[in-house]
């Protein structure tokens, strides 16, 4: 179903759709059903670089339908990175949701328009647009509208549930394999956890499980800073506060939120809804510790690294101020996603050229490993220097390589692991990308 599948009934919107690209360039407020038909809409005016598809349902049945842009939509191609945006989270914080819907818009639109930059964006990239991850909160919210929005009404889900606080908990088994040298990266999932989540939790789970997703970022409101990883803290608070929960990746990381920030009109001027954040970026655990949260959870079970931004002082802030903000995060939205092609990437073949799949590929003095996917294709983010990078996989003697991450284009270059026979230790390269 994740791969291809759009409901039927669905068809029956394209009915409304000549002329919605251009009316749904106007910036609005969509309830589930306006917001629907504008991404139809956006897949019908660029068919041949769009696909529409379903993730699951809500609790009350409304499809978590997701726009994907690519020159070969429902493909992987090897060596071409998955991406994701995923927005109203909390259904209450609205503006994330109506930036990706003109994001699709814009993509689309400067497609035809055959603007350079966009082109290569979509031709090299696979890139995933969730909206609306809670659009049964959503819809509470919209009853009340702009003016009466309550801080917490239509937060959580059609139960009331906080879909940030609903991963499986990674993070305190995390920190005791650090202690114990235990894995650093796809931790196992508890038992029973399909049980444990909600049906949109479960279905965003189910679809990373479904694609190698390299880089991601969470839209949220009610600050204006770009929030990274670990959001749990590892100690108990401290004269009143937590402290700074790094990652293996936290330089990366910064960086990261820095693009977003430095690329947002305001953002990382620091001062902003009341509250400073340094150059418009903060620690999650530094800021206040949650558990359960979706940017840890990516990084400790999948391939992929997520931020969480907050983009509006105003949760459901009113419809006039919608060109503003678009304007405020259109190049920051961008260049998060061209942020996809920094580190290194490359092919793992045994030695009859056979893809390896889940091939573990380590980098010397990162404790994070990630794995090859269904191709052998492998990305590793990293910031510009010199690494040593090795590819490891049961049955397999291990390839090292001493890699350089510099300014230059990328280049592709397999890297082989061979049958663990008596053969010497192999040297190989891997692509680098900048």
């Amino acid at each position: 179903m994740l791969q291809g599948w759009t409901p039927p009934g669905l068809w029956a919107l394209l009915l409304w759709l000549p002329g919605l690209l251009a009316s749904g360039s106007d910036f609005q407020h969509h309830r589930y059903e306006e917001m629907v038909r504008a991404l139809f809409a956006v897949q019908n005016e660029c068919p041949y670089i769009t696909r529409i598809y379903s993730i699951g349902q809500s609790v009350e049945g409304r499809h978590l339908y997701v726009l994907e842009f690519s020159d070969n939509p429902g493909i992987h191609e090897a060596l071409e990175p998955e991406f994701k945006y995923v927005g109203n989270m909390h259904g209450n914080e609205v503006l994330g949701r109506e930036l990706l819907i003109k994001l699709a818009q814009f993509l689309c639109e400067e497609y035809q328009a055959r603007n350079q930059r966009i082109t290569r964006l979509i031709h090299d990239t696979r890139i995933h647009i969730l909206p609306s991850m809670n659009p049964d909160g959503y819809e509470v919210a919209a009853r009340q509208g702009p003016e009466f929005n309550g801080y917490l009404v239509g937060r959580g889900n059609a139960r009331e549930i906080d879909l940030n606080r609903n991963f499986p908990d990674l993070n305190a088994l995390m920190y005791y394999y650090e202690k114990n040298n235990g894995r650093n990266h796809h931790l196992p999932l508890p038992d029973n956890w399909e049980q444990q989540v909600e049906p949109e939790t479960l279905a965003v789970i189910k679809w990373m499980q479904s694609y190698n997703f390299v880089l991601s970022a969470n839209l949220h409101g009610g600050a204006v800073v770009a929030n990274y990883p670990f959001d749990k803290s590892r100690y108990p608070r401290i004269r009143g506060r937590t402290t700074h929960a790094d990652t293996p990746d936290d330089k990366l990381f910064r960086k990261l939120a820095r693009t977003y920030s430095y690329a947002h009109s305001w953002m990382h001027k620091g001062w902003n809804c009341g509250d400073f954040f340094d150059e418009g970026i903060t620690n999650g655990a530094s800021w206040y510790s949650l558990s359960k949260g979706m940017q840890d959870f990516n990084y400790l079970y999948t391939n992929c690294f997520e931020i969480t931004l907050e983009l509006s002082c105003n949760k459901f802030p009113p419809e006039s101020t919608l060109p503003g903000e678009w304007m405020a995060n259109r190049e920051a939205l961008v260049s998060y996603i061209e942020q996809v092609h920094h580190g290194i990437k490359g092919m793992v073949y045994d030695e009859n050229n056979n893809p390896i799949r889940k091939a573990e590929i380590s980098v010397a003095g990162i404790n994070h490993d990630v794995t090859s996917g269904v191709d052998g294709d492998y990305f590793r983010l990293l910031l510009p220097g010199t690494y040593t990078v090795t590819a490891s996989a049961p049955g397999y003697l291990p390839s090292t390589s001493t890699v350089t991450v510099g300014p230059a284009e990328a280049i592709q270059v397999r890297l082989q692991v061979y049958l663990s026979l008596p053969l010497p230790h192999y040297v190989s390269e891997v692509a680098v990308i900048c």
